[in-house]
């Protein structure tokens, strides 16, 4: 054990990452000691183990659903007894009753409430059992002070740690309201993401391990779907009680989330968006037959209704320098989250020539998204291997190309594109170019006539963790086209928006710096998150930095501080603990596929930008949520 560690038996159940978890103490976030789903990690002795136990039991019995019989009267039996052994109230034989109980709901328990959360209390009984007597001989034990939290290997993987096992569970038992409603205290966009989603948290389901991950990002759809006029009850927005104003930079995810929260916590917001419509990349970046812009405008009907102002057309540095906010309109704070617009350059020949039916992915995405057809012909070349990339090759076959190649300078392999978007690019025709680096283009009288090219071989990786592509002497060709479009990445700059006294801390790729936790800049006033912090990312993960940024916006204007309190410090040790263990044996056999959503033929839908992807129905969202093996785990750390 580290020498931090004065007690630990974590991981004792199982014996896997020993080795992890000895070089882990609480102490490094901030806590005395920490009980949770593999047993018991003390970093100070003084700590009361016995009130430890009982404080934990206390959680345990709250969260348990009561759908075990032995683990909702048992864990609430226990949490008693350990109340009377610390209280002086002891009675005869509470301590094998204590251990019996812990024992018949590990066994008995389907979810992992019961399964894990009696382990710390059975750890500490074999190994510490003379703690008990001592309480009951002293009479009783001094109360602690203690911070609790719930997640699951799934919810530790979303961004923005959505009750994952919750909805799923509503939605199994037909509360669809319900499921939304849990849905919606941590993702104001259930419509937007459950169609877009990379899924980070199917990654990381324990279902995987017995057969299939739960379709989680497809019942998220199907309970916004259900209930599309939806709006969360539990938290209105305040009328305007005077509290202090918020600008938010940007109508993109990360922007209407954070206007959404502060809006239902009374602070009054105004989004500033430079484009005539909201939604930001997701709207004007993301085809229709992605994500239709309707649900969006949904989405952003519901943050209105909340009490947020959005204004259009009006670019922040440019039309209102960034202090006016302050100055001139009586903002108290700011949240800036435009999104990474910038192109990256394929440092090609050629591309700064302006050529007719040129025109970058991000570019050709928008213009498409306002009715233009902004490129014509019958060849067309993508560069890339991201999903921009993928939106962009599907995109031409919808105009009218009847031939889209898209090129990639590494291997299937290595390419960073979702599975689903490349696999459905394939069936509708999309021809793939690999190991193929872009060096000239090619033109006639003004207009791309074709690309000179280069093959590539890999060698080492690189920082990425990828293998470095490197040309291979003497095998350049060309390939002829009507159209290009580069779409290997982009970058978010944001120094136009800061005056050029060096107030506001950036990066030396102009994007900002933030704290991690709070969001708040070096001018405390300014918070951001987003693209315009990370550079381009997943929408969930823009949308888990508008929650969080509100609630320290919040923070700052109400108790005119910033920082992470108890909750947060042990939601980032928890994710240092790393809930999902993929070399674990669980004690279930494969037994199920996944469902799958109904999706159009490939010949059907490249004929316009319907939706490609059905909503799940009725008996496809039962059948699968009935899947889940509702896999909570338990934290709790001493103050």
């Amino acid at each position: 054990m580290t020498k931090e560690l004065h007690f630990s038996t974590w991981g004792s159940w199982s014996g896997a990452r020993q080795e992890e978890t000895e070089a882990i103490s609480p102490s490094r976030d901030g806590f005395r000691a920490f009980m949770g789903w593999d047993g018991v990690m003390v970093a100070d002795p003084s700590v009361d183990l016995v009130d430890m136990c009982r404080a934990f039991m206390e959680k345990v019995k709250e969260e348990s659903c009561g759908q075990c019989y032995p683990c909702r009267l048992g864990t609430h039996e226990m949490w008693q007894i350990l109340e009377g052994i610390c209280s002086g109230k002891e009675r005869g034989g509470d301590i094998e009753r204590l251990r019996s109980l812990a024992v018949l709901v590990k066994d008995s328990s389907k979810c992992g409430i019961g399964l894990t959360s009696t382990r710390p209390v059975l750890d500490v009984l074999e190994h510490c059992p003379n703690l008990f007597e001592q309480a009951i001989d002293n009479g009783g034990v001094p109360r602690g002070t203690y911070v609790a939290r719930v997640s699951a290997p799934c919810s530790q993987a979303c961004p923005s740690h959505l009750d994952i096992p919750g909805y799923v569970d509503m939605i199994r038992m037909g509360r669809f309201e319900e499921a939304l409603g849990i849905i919606r205290r941590d993702c104001p966009m259930p419509g937007s993401i459950g169609r877009t989603c990379l899924r980070p948290c199917e990654h990381q389901c324990r279902r995987s391990i017995v057969d299939e991950p739960i379709a989680i990002n497809a019942l998220k759809r199907f309970a916004d779907d259900r209930m599309q006029s939806f709006v969360q009850a539990e938290a209105p927005a305040r009328e305007d009680t005077g509290q202090p104003r918020v600008a938010v930079i940007g109508a993109g995810p990360a922007g209407l989330s954070c206007a959404y929260y502060l809006q239902l916590r009374g602070h009054q917001t105004t989004i500033f968006e430079s484009l005539p419509e909201p939604g930001g990349r997701a709207a004007v970046g993301i085809p229709d037959y992605r994500l239709p812009r309707r649900v969006i405008r949904r989405e952003v009907d519901i943050v209105e209704q909340l009490g947020a102002e959005i204004r259009y057309n009006l670019t922040i540095g440019q039309d209102i320098p960034i202090d006016d906010l302050f100055q001139k309109h009586g903002f108290e704070a700011v949240f800036v989250s435009v999104g990474a617009q910038e192109p990256a350059k394929m440092r090609c020949e050629g591309e700064e020539a302006g050529y007719q039916c040129f025109l970058t992915g991000l570019e050709f995405l928008k213009r498409v998204a306002f009715g233009e057809n902004p490129l014509s012909g019958d060849k067309l070349l993508v560069v890339g291997g991201g999903n921009v990339a993928m939106d962009c090759v599907r995109t031409g076959l919808r105009l009218g190309f009847s031939q889209a190649h898209l090129l990639y300078r590494r291997t299937r392999l290595e390419m960073p594109a979702d599975a689903k978007e490349f696999t459905e690019a394939e069936e509708e025709g999309v021809q793939f170019h690999y190991l193929v680096q872009p060096m000239r283009i090619l033109a006639d009288q003004g207009k791309v006539a074709g690309l000179e090219c280069i093959r590539m071989e890999l060698g080492e990786p690189d920082s990425s963790g990828r293998r470095s592509p490197r040309p291979i002497e003497g095998s350049e060709f060309t390939i002829e086209c009507d159209a290009i479009i580069p779409a290997i990445g982009q970058t978010c700059v944001v120094d136009c928006i800061f005056p050029e006294d060096g107030s506001v801390e950036l990066t030396p790729w102009k994007s900002l710096v933030v704290d991690e936790t709070t969001f708040q800049s070096s001018q405390e006033r300014i918070f951001g998150g987003g693209d315009c912090i990370l550079g381009p990312d997943i929408l969930i993960r823009a949308l888990a930095h508008g929650k969080q940024a509100a609630r320290h916006i919040a923070q700052y204007l109400e108790e005119k501080t910033c920082r992470a309190d108890p909750d947060e410090r042990l939601g980032r040790y928890m994710a240092r603990l790393k809930i999902f263990d993929p070399e674990e044996k669980p004690p279930y056999a494969g037994s199920s596929r996944r469902a799958e959503p109904l999706v159009l033929g490939a010949k059907e839908r490249v004929k316009s930008f319907a939706e490609v992807e059905a909503s799940f129905s009725l008996s496809q969202a039962l059948y699968e949520s009935s899947r889940c093996l509702r896999c909570y785990r338990i934290g709790l750390a001493a103050l």
